[in-house]
């Protein structure tokens, strides 16, 4: 834990204080431990796949630098050559993930990832030059030309790594190269769980303390060096403060019912869940397990979307919205102008929402209602003929125009994404009580990041949330589109969301 000066003891206090007052309060332990943590981190796998994606460039642009200086003692097209470097790139890779060069572990050892390094792309090299040789064996300046390729990407590739290695040992200093646990559970068991996992090599992975929800004659303030940060109700407030990656359960399978009353409050949490097995006397086969570090566990919830799939779906929203901000640039400009003429006022406005893990993001929409009417904390939902909305208001609410700024929101933000669960206000209300009063269980739909446009809406529950069974069946939606997400499934729903936009008949 990172030392703290009087200022910054006087500042958690203060927070804590103001925490306190919203009922929101985290033991001082728990405050110092999310004071001193970065707010956001990098997966291994993530950093993995780059590594990998820069193998395969500076290959491609070894190969292609020897061929354009070789260019005219070469015979053959060059879509052959680039065949060639394409196969080249693609067994180097394949068979540096075979040497383990790739993993995080292999970065702390600059020394003997080098030396790895030159003997799995000598290996690249020879299968080459065997194959080159076995089909011409007249191949000179081709072999040449794998030469040249092979010094110039041992070149590129050396520095490369040691340029990651520099940047892995940054991201592990700085702490943002880890995954964060916590235990649930304390006693003997989980006491043998911490020391389990602070022992074995999974280097990746930082234990930061146990939740119990015993009162303190029963559960002890440290266990194996570990702090208690409080019981299972301050987990929630705590991952939603700070970035958590994994939970996991040191109760004994046996605890059916204990564990199912507590999995009801952190399923709603975007985290991998885990029980450990380590101390159960009953044995399953090797593959029924999957571990952290050395310690076996069960998979019981894993995180939506993670690692490899955050980055394919930020790059989809990025690329796919702004290129929608551009096509619709002339209907965004005739709405503000048509908001602008009609009604006294801004032509934007935002409101606080719901966002990724419960954090409360603003989001920008066109301004329906007149000026003295906003209800920029939802207080009350819009109905049919409504008095506070404008004329032309009615018009683009109707045709969800009013929604359209929230591009803004994804492509300069980053805070929505284009498809995913609707960022529902703050304050929003069905039946008069607060949306997770109303739905068990409302919060995991916060497991991603909240859309312009999703499964719930093209299947016709948009507009009003007035009553218990709409809101069930809008959540149950997002439920259904957070497990079976894709890529695809992203496309379809922005397919389909003109044509639901049309049928709608519930929206004012």
């Amino acid at each position: 834990m990172s030392v703290f000066t009087a200022q910054d003891l006087r500042q958690v206090e203060s927070d804590a204080a103001s925490r306190k007052a919203e009922g929101r309060a985290l033991s001082p332990r728990a405050e110092l431990l999310i004071a001193s943590l970065p707010k956001r981190t990098l997966s291994g796998p993530l950093v993995t796949g780059l590594v990998r994606t820069a193998d395969f460039v500076v290959i491609c642009l070894a190969g292609g630098a020897a061929w354009a200086a070789m260019r005219s003692s070469l015979s053959g097209s060059a879509s052959l050559y680039l065949a060639a470097l394409y196969g080249l790139a693609s067994v180097a890779v394949i068979l540096f993930e075979m040497f383990s060069l790739n993993r995080v572990a292999a970065f702390h050892r600059v020394y003997r990832l080098c030396a790895r390094l030159t003997v799995a792309w000598s290996l690249v090299l020879l299968t080459e030059l065997g194959l080159f040789t076995l089909l011409r064996a007249d191949a000179s300046a081709e072999r040449l030309w794998l030469i040249a390729t092979f010094g110039l990407g041992l070149a590129g590739l050396l520095a490369e790594r040691v340029a990651f290695v520099q940047y892995v040992l940054h991201l592990t200093k700085t702490g943002r190269l880890e995954r964060r646990a916590v235990v649930v559970g304390g006693g003997a068991p989980g006491e043998s769980l911490l020391q389990a996992m602070s022992t074995g090599r999974a280097l990746d992975i930082r234990v930061l303390g146990f939740f119990d929800d015993r009162d303190a004659n029963r559960s002890a303030d440290t266990l194996a060096g570990y702090p208690k940060l409080g019981n299972v109700d301050d987990l929630v407030e705590f991952a939603r403060r700070t970035s958590v990656d994994l939970i996991v359960f040191s109760l004994p399978i046996t605890a059916e019912a204990r564990l199912l009353q507590i999995l009801r409050k952190l399923w709603v949490l975007p985290i991998d869940i885990r029980l450990a097995a380590h101390m159960n006397k009953l044995r399953f086969r090797p593959h029924s397990y999957s571990y952290v570090g050395e310690v076996p566990v069960f998979d019981v919830f894993d995180k939506p979307i993670g690692d490899w799939d955050i980055v394919m779906k930020a790059a989809f929203d990025r690329v796919v919205g702004a290129a929608m901000l551009v096509m619709l640039s002339p209907v965004l400009a005739a709405v503000a102008i048509g908001v602008k003429l009609t009604s006294k006022g801004p032509v934007l406005f935002k409101q606080a929402r719901h966002g990724f893990n419960n954090e409360h993001i603003e989001v920008y929409k066109f301004r329906s209602m007149y000026t003295d009417r906003l209800d920029n904390t939802a207080q009350k939902q819009v109905t049919r003929d409504d008095p506070r909305v404008t004329p032309f208001g009615r018009i683009i609410r109707k045709t969800s125009l009013d929604e359209l700024p929230q591009l803004f929101n994804v492509v300069f933000k980053g805070n929505l994404s284009l498809v995913g669960p609707r960022p529902h206000a703050v304050t929003g209300k069905a039946a008069g009580k607060m949306y997770d009063e109303v739905v068990d269980g409302y919060f995991a739909r916060h497991r991603v990041k909240p859309g312009i446009t999703g499964w719930a809406q093209i299947n016709g529950w948009r507009g009003e949330t007035d009553t218990p069974d709409k809101m069930q069946a809008r959540v149950e939606c997002d439920l259904n589109y957070i497990e079976n997400w894709s890529i695809l499934f992203d496309l379809y729903i922005l397919i389909k969301t003109p044509f639901a936009l049309i049928a709608a008949r519930n929206a004012y």
